[in-house]
């Protein structure tokens, strides 16, 4: 498992990325000039179908202003900085990657957002959070880095309040291996897939009940046909992030999902409704 952990950081390494980041969005004005999130879209989503996806996904769980929101495997902090600007919730985001929650704050602060987002490393195993602590947790395109499913859910449901929110929209596994590299994994010692059937299993197994479930796949492939159609995206955009062969990572999902093998899956869940919460901790 340590060794499988160290391969995902590797992957998301992204040594001097803030750096990168700084000069990249120099394109877009000074650096104290306040940045809009929807300037970061292409930047920010490290996901398939983007924003798109992300707003999609917080409308099913239902988010609210007054909701506390984890946001699992935060990458850059795109999702959480959408969240708070639009239903005006506050947003935690916990990452693997210290760059990535480096590069999250800064550009967080260049979003006016601090006070609402906020971000630490840490790993999706063994959040470091009271029991009970959020509304909402969501989890995007991160569980196929790892292995433990039952365990990742337990923890999420762990962290949620009675009858708080679980929504995922992860890649699965549909029919034979993958071509590699991919956008999560350069190499399948880090590549996780279960099948839809399987990760809801484990996600039931771990004490939620599903309230949405649907398969995504179609909508992502037209995702991939039209970004084929239009061109190289516009600057700057997640190359920044994860360094000159991106290209050939998202290729090689384009790839998958056109030839069947791998799917995309949308789903919310509901924790436990009693957790018998005392002090914080569960009984």
């Amino acid at each position: 498992m340590i060794d499988a952990l160290d391969g995902v950081r590797e992957h998301y390494r992204a040594t001097g990325l803030t750096e990168r980041l700084k000069v990249a969005l120099a394109a877009l004005g000074p650096e104290e000039q306040r940045l809009m999130p929807q300037q970061l879209g292409a930047l920010d989503q490290f996901h398939t179908r983007g924003l798109a996806a992300t707003a999609e996904l917080a409308k099913l769980a239902g988010i609210t202003a007054d909701m506390s929101v984890l946001d699992v495997g935060s990458g850059v902090g795109g999702p959480a900085r959408f969240l708070a600007a639009t239903y005006g919730c506050r947003v935690t985001g916990i990452d693997l990657s210290e760059p990535f929650v480096d590069a999250a704050r800064y550009l967080t602060q260049r979003t006016g957002q601090s006070e609402r987002v906020s971000f630490r490393a840490a790993s999706a195993l063994a959040l470091p959070f009271d029991d009970g602590e959020f509304d909402a947790v969501l989890l995007q395109h991160v569980a196929m880095n790892i292995a433990d499913r039952v365990e990742l859910y337990r923890e999420i449901e762990r962290v949620l309040k009675p009858s708080g929110r679980f929504a995922t929209f992860d890649v699965v596994a549909k029919g034979g291996e993958p071509h590699y590299p991919v956008p999560w994994a350069r190499t399948p010692a880090t590549s996780f897939l279960l099948t839809t059937d399987a990760t809801r299993a484990a996600i039931e197994q771990a004490g939620f009940r599903t309230l949405v479930a649907q398969d995504d796949t179609e909508a992502a492939k037209a995702w991939i046909a039209q970004l084929r159609e239009s061109g190289p995206p516009p600057a700057p955009n997640l190359g920044v992030v994860m360094g000159p062969d991106f290209a050939q990572l998202a290729t090689n999902l384009g790839r998958n999902l056109m030839e069947g093998r791998v799917g995309v899956f949308t789903a919310v869940f509901e924790a436990a409704s009693s957790k018998n919460l005392i002090g914080g901790e569960q009984r």
